[in-house]
């Protein structure tokens, strides 16, 4: 009643008085679709600074686990400036098959007004923005506990500009890859395989941590942070793979089934496996390692399958990430800390494949080989082949070129022996234990 008194009040006093805010409807923009992007860009945003930092800090070693922390939050920063001033443009500006230009430079010519579909498009470069910005987070996993800050803060300023945005124009910007039909609605390939592949990469110029060396035990600082982390991370994937569809609508809907489906999946087989095998026990890291394997595969396939393929890509998934970080990672001898390119490179490449298997046409209309489409599988074969290829080849470049700019990538040995986080950055996680063992021993 206020309100229609204000109103009525406002148009006595002369239309011209009414507020912006009280149009809730322009030509070409939808309400609902806007709101659900702005809440699915929230939940993506809450992946990085608080997920993933989480997740990672709660599996590193007890004496990095601030400077692993710190990584993932950095970048978080230095991606999002990295998107506004030139990623977004390269990534989404017009261009070429392989680039979109330099035309978006900060955003010049871009209206508050302007749309993109049925959202404003700032809101669509905010959305993007946060993407850029957890695919680099990722790779940072692989070399935590002895990469230099510096180093690190430079490359991923580097990787959006030079590898994420490029890679993200050729699949989603109207790039060479996009319009041989590959399909990825999430960011399979865009994000994780780019992530695992660019992580891998760094871990091997980088070198093996000393402990790693000695075949010394990790043991993770905090389990119950990990596990927080993880429900975090899940919680923001909802608006990572929902979000994508850029509307409020049915395959919006399903996006969030299929995905809640394939995490449930993943962490169960990922938990049957140890349980049945090796020393006979579930773990918790086991079980968020396998929800994340799961969230990983049905990312490309969210927006175009069913239930059933969100239940096999999903088991699949937690299977292919166990056999990756247990198996073959030991098989191999190579030092990724955190299992980026197990878990994100390998599972990512699964899903990415699975997607030309598994997507019906009743759901989004792109159908795979179980439909009558086997030519899908080789348009996401190309695609995975040249994300490894580029990736791996970029990433190694810019890191190179981090390395000089910073005078070498690495920590010495006293820093890395005692630990990053009181030598590098003059802060540690036991800040509170003796005030905490004191307030204990007076209770």
């Amino acid at each position: 009643m206020k309100s229609r008194f204000f109103t009525l009040l406002l148009l006595f006093l002369g239309g011209s008085a009414i507020p912006a805010f009280a149009h809730t409807e322009t030509a070409g923009l939808s309400s609902g679709d806007t709101a659900w992007v702005l809440i699915a860009t929230a939940l993506v945003m809450l992946m990085t600074p608080a997920g993933l930092t989480l997740f990672y800090g709660g599996l590193a070693q007890r004496k990095s686990v601030l400077n692993t922390i710190g990584m993932s939050y950095l970048a978080f920063c230095t991606a999002t400036i990295a998107w506004v001033v030139l990623g977004y443009s390269i990534a989404f500006g017009d261009g070429n098959g392989l680039s979109g230009g330099l035309g978006n430079f900060m955003l010049i010519g871009t209206k508050i007004t302007d749309l993109e579909g049925t959202i404003p498009k700032m809101l669509f470069i905010m959305f993007q923005g946060t993407f850029a910005a957890i695919a680099t987070a990722l790779v940072s996993g692989s070399i935590i506990e002895r990469v230099k800050y510096s180093t690190w803060m430079v490359f991923s300023i580097l990787w959006v500009l030079l590898v994420y945005a490029p890679e993200a124009h050729w699949i989603w910007g109207g790039g060479f890859l996009s319009n041989s039909g590959e399909l990825d609605f999430a960011g399979g390939t865009v994000i994780h395989i780019n992530a695992g592949i660019a992580g891998l990469v760094l871990s091997l110029l980088l070198g093996k941590r000393e402990t790693h060396k000695l075949k010394h035990p990790h043991k993770p600082s905090s389990v119950k942070l990990m596990i927080l982390g993880s429900a975090l991370l899940w919680f923001g994937w909802f608006g990572f793979n929902g979000g994508s569809q850029l509307a409020a609508d049915f395959v919006a809907a399903n996006t969030l089934l299929v995905t809640n489906i394939a995490a449930c999946a993943g962490g169960l087989a990922w938990v049957f496996i140890e349980w049945t095998t090796s020393e006979r026990k579930p773990t918790l890291i086991g079980s968020a390692s396998g929800v994340i394997s799961g969230l990983v595969g049905i990312t490309p396939a969210s927006g175009y399958v069913d239930v059933t393929a969100a239940l096999v890509i999903g088991a699949l998934s937690g299977i292919i990430g166990f056999l990756s970080v247990v198996k073959l990672k030991s098989w191999l001898g190579y030092d990724d800390t955190l299992d980026v390119f197990g878990i994100h490179g390998l599972v990512g490449i699964f899903g990415a494949i699975a997607t030309g298997i598994f997507a019906n046409p009743e759901v989004n209309g792109a159908a795979g080989l179980l439909y009558g489409n086997p030519g899908q599988v080789l348009v996401q074969l190309k695609a995975v082949v040249v994300v490894i290829l580029y990736s791996g080849a970029a990433s190694a470049l810019l890191f190179i070129i981090s390395k000089w700019i910073t005078r070498g990538a690495r920590v010495d040995r006293e820093t890395e022996d005692v630990g990053i986080d009181e030598v590098y950055h003059g802060e540690t996680s036991f800040d509170m234990e003796p005030t905490l063992a004191a307030v204990s021993t007076e209770n």
